[in-house]
């Protein structure tokens, strides 16, 4: 086959003219350097790639090589305590390699291979393995026991284990035969590609409560382990520290937090106070059970629109495991942004505000990764997804908000006039709800206490009784 070569450059959008062999979503390394690349749009005379890195240097005429498979993120243990950037590459390697600015062309791998790790297996030669069964676990951190899980998809009888032991996630640590009599190796790590859902036996009804530890939300607008959760609001009211409450105090077991185009002071904000932050429930640092992707608003915009993905792939894999596990995207605006900016390259037909027709349905496949589940492995988990939106002027009625309203059932609206009184959080009780107050009403009647939702109600009508009074 002919190499494929660059035919034009625009901002992070690159083409390739002919016939390629390239498939739509396939990853790619572009240019002499290697950058990551995925495939977005193919036609018989054109073939678009997206670049997720910094495009300065390249030229017409650089190679295009394929890696035969998507854009997938690495899982195993190493994650918790890490800090990514959009594209799973871990910042401190970065950091040791190229400095406080990544270099193009880096790519070390997600998962520290020289990290040793205390493996347990948990079968034994002859036992059958099915898709998503634990064959090996490992503590990860002091609060979270990894659970090594089978691959959607591998399934056979095993032939060889190994001694229970220190290995790294590269190594084999069981054999299995398939159906078809060819032998797989399991190690510590799985990919899984980031914009596919991970499968699971069945979605189960949310009604258990997600404790934040703040008032007006376990009080008023509570939210379901599972649910998804919009928090919009202007520039200065508090979102971000709204989102960091709740990552410091929520009863998740696993924090995913994804700064997507958000102010670098910000980010270094989180990175400092989590790793101070003792967690109340385990007396240990936060940073025992939290992933940090960083994807800051002066790092590559394709690579934005790829980070919420990444987060909830990791969400879903220790989902999988039987946690309970919070990501907050911080913010779904600027990921929309993102979105908007690829499209005007592409020059497709714009929609509202610019934005592109296919929003509303993106915005849905992501808030639709979110619920409680019982796993391939009957292990129950959850994934909650709260994302922060950035409305223009404080303006509600714009796309980004709107549709994200109909994708969630909980709409935390943060006021300008309440951040500016001091009063945080800045949640407005007027233009704030939520839809599952009807589901957690069990949960509430025998946790709480027989009169809780008579008393909210109550809280309610005096707190409209107030503004009516204003």
């Amino acid at each position: 086959m002919a190499q494929n070569l660059i035919y034009s450059i625009n901002g992070p959008v690159v083409t390739i003219k002919g016939k390629t062999g390239l498939s739509m979503m396939e990853m790619v390394h572009v240019g002499n350097d290697h950058l990551v690349g995925e495939v977005i749009r193919m036609d018989e005379e054109l073939t678009t790639i997206q670049v997720y890195e910094e495009t300065s240097g390249l030229a017409p005429g650089e190679p295009v090589t394929t890696t035969g498979g998507p854009l997938c993120v690495t899982l195993g243990p190493g994650i918790l305590r890490n800090i990514y950037d959009g594209i799973q590459r871990p910042l401190p390697a970065l950091e040791k390699e190229s400095g406080p600015f990544i270099a193009r062309g880096c790519n070390i791998p997600s998962l520290d291979p020289d990290a040793k790790w205390d493996v347990t297996v948990t079968v034994k030669v002859g036992d059958k393995i099915v898709p998503g069964q634990i064959y090996a676990t490992c503590p990860e951190t002091p609060v979270i026991l990894h659970k090594c899980m089978a691959a959607p998809g591998m399934e056979g009888t095993v032939t060889w284990v190994v001694e229970n032991g220190s290995y790294t996630v590269n190594d084999t640590v069981v054999r299995i035969t398939d159906k078809n009599g060819n032998e797989r190796e399991l190690t510590l790590c799985q990919k899984w590609p980031i914009r596919r859902p991970r499968p699971v036996q069945t979605r189960m009804p949310a009604q258990r409560p997600l404790i934040t530890g703040m008032r007006v939300v376990d009080t008023m607008f509570p939210i379901a382990k599972g649910g998804a959760a919009a928090i919009p609001g202007g520039f200065g009211t508090g979102k971000t520290m709204t989102q960091h409450q709740l990552a410091k105090w929520c009863d998740a077991d696993i924090i995913i937090y994804v700064g997507c185009g958000e102010r670098g002071n910000e980010m270094t904000q989180a990175l400092t106070e989590f790793g101070e932050l003792i967690d109340p429930k385990t007396g240990r640092p936060l940073t025992d059970r939290t992933v940090l992707i960083a994807n800051t608003s002066n790092m590559p915009v394709a690579a934005r629109e790829a980070s919420i993905y990444t987060g909830i792939t990791l969400a879903e894999y220790y989902r999988d495991m039987g946690y309970h596990t919070a990501m907050m995207a911080d913010s779904t605006s600027r990921w929309a942004e993102a979105l908007r900016e690829i499209s005007g390259r592409l020059e497709e037909m714009p929609a509202d505000e610019g934005y592109p027709a296919y929003l509303p349905s993106r915005l849905a496949e992501f808030y639709e990764r979110a619920g409680y589940v019982r796993a391939l492995n009957g292990e129950e988990g959850s994934v909650t997804v709260i994302g922060a939106v950035s409305p223009p002027g404080a303006d509600f009625s714009e796309p980004v908000t709107q549709n994200t309203k109909r994708f969630t059932r909980c709409f935390w609206a943060l006021d300008k006039a309440l951040a500016y009184a001091r009063h945080y959080p800045a949640i407005n009780w007027n233009t704030s709800y939520t839809e599952y107050i009807t589901d957690l009403a069990p949960w509430y009647y025998d946790n709480v206490g027989p009169d809780f939702l008579s008393c909210r109600e109550q809280i309610a009508s005096l707190l409209l009784q107030e503004t009516s009074l204003m």
